[in-house]
């Protein structure tokens, strides 16, 4: 089995490929750290799209996500994207924690585990 990294960097890649799996790293917002936490979860849900289309797969395939949010009063706004984003019928195992992120204007970070097609 050969071990595929995708969007390396000196500290981390944005994704590891092994044996059918693909483990997306944190994702967080890139331009909307000023908003709010529905335009974070939105822009936040497209670099998954995106990240889970490089790897050969897509959102229905997600085994297991992790949602990192730093202020728990967000929660209901983030899922209010979330529920709109997710393919009926392919809701994923999740959990969802509150926790202080690397950068104060980030409102979450979503990690991502999905098979590839």
């Amino acid at each position: 089995m050969e071990l595929k990294r995708l969007g390396m960097a000196q500290r981390y890649s944005e994704a590891a490929i092994y044996n059918g799996v693909a483990y997306l790293a944190g994702q967080v917002p890139e331009t909307t750290f000023d908003e709010d936490i529905i335009a974070q979860t939105r822009e936040v849900l497209g670099l998954i799209d995106k990240l889970l289309a490089e790897c050969g797969s897509d959102k229905t395939r997600i085994l297991m996500c992790q949602i990192f949010i730093a202020d728990l009063a967000d929660f209901d706004g983030m899922n209010s994207v979330w529920d709109a984003w997710v393919a009926p019928g392919f809701a994923p195992p999740r959990a969802t924690v509150q926790a202080p992120l690397a950068n104060p204007k980030y409102r979450l970070e979503i990690v991502i585990t999905a098979a590839l097609q």
